[in-house]
């Protein structure tokens, strides 16, 4: 949960802004956005329970809805609550739909059977207490399945864009926001409290004829960088060129066409409940490896003091 004291990174105000002005051509760049869509669909096929009061935080145009639509795990997925920062995405569709900052629920305590979010809580400032938030509106034993952008999304951007800026003018600043570490990802559900903690890992290439192309799809994605403190000097023509130019040079394949890597952590993880299974204290096995093993145990050798 927001605090005082959580580091403003992004500009939530800028955020809900630029997907705004997305929304209307959102669906001309949402392959991601459905891919993680699509995932997190295939995920609660394989958990045969039933969700009766379900959020997808982050909704934008509706994919993970129309992806479960399609699957046989909408038979058990009652109420689907739509929720996103921006009004504009959630315009001229049916179904429950809640303007709402994923910074700031408003679930009551222990309502919802299952949250879902893809590719929305890596904007959030404070990813831990956006987790702890939802935990909070889950009822125990209560699952949560949430896909957001990881640290290699966008490498070859970051570098060309820094080395450019670098050469041209001596020193560089963020232009690209920053994203998540895979080697932390479970741990920011450990953090906020969730059981059973899962992270994988989803790395996405797409090939461009142009960078500008790239750039054309994430501003149609409203995935532009809303990073609270800017860059003191506006980027200019020379350092763009430059960033292209780079970008050919390094990263350019046999057909010329340039590669943009997207990393997607999906994190799933439920709340904690009695009824889930727990670990067995240290030393309370009934039963010794060697035997379960059907095999000899040998006791190292002792070390001469």
């Amino acid at each position: 949960m927001s605090t005082p004291l959580t580091p403003r990174i992004f500009d939530r105000a800028l955020l809900r802004a630029r997907l705004d002005r997305a929304a209307a051509t959102y669906g001309q760049a949402d392959f991601l956005k459905r891919r993680a869509a699509e995932d997190i669909v295939m995920r609660l096929e394989t958990i045969i329970r039933d969700f009766p009061a379900a959020v997808d935080l982050g909704a934008r145009n509706g994919a993970f809805a129309r992806a479960l639509a399609e699957s046989d795990a909408a038979s058990r997925v009652g109420l689907l609550v739509e929720t996103d920062i921006s009004q504009g995405m959630l315009a001229g569709r049916a179904g429950v739909r809640v303007a709402a900052d994923e910074e700031a629920l408003p679930f009551a305590f222990a309502s919802l059977d299952l949250v879902v979010s893809s590719l929305a809580l890596h904007w959030t400032n404070d990813v831990v207490g956006a987790l702890i938030q939802v935990r909070r509106a889950l009822k125990p034993d209560g699952l949560f399945v949430g896909a957001l952008f990881g640290g290699a999304t966008l490498t070859e951007l970051r570098q060309v864009m820094l080395d450019a800026e670098v050469e041209l003018t001596g020193g560089a600043g963020p232009r690209v926001s920053p994203f998540a570490d895979p080697n932390d990802a479970a741990s920011l559900l450990q953090r906020a409290g969730f059981a059973l903690p899962v992270a994988d890992v989803d790395r996405v290439t797409v090939r461009y004829d142009h960078p500008l192309k790239l750039i054309a799809d994430l501003r149609a994605m409203g995935e532009t960088s809303v990073l609270a403190e800017r860059h003191p000097r506006p980027l200019t023509r020379a350092v763009l060129g430059r960033a292209f130019e780079l970008y050919f040079e390094r990263f350019a394949g046999p057909d010329g066409r340039i590669p943009a890597t997207f990393e997607i952590l999906t994190l799933t993880g439920w709340t904690p409940s009695s009824i889930q299974q727990q670990p067995l204290k240290p030393g309370s096995a009934k039963m010794r490896l060697a035997d379960a093993l059907n095999t000899v145990e040998h006791p190292l050798p002792r070390e001469e003091g």
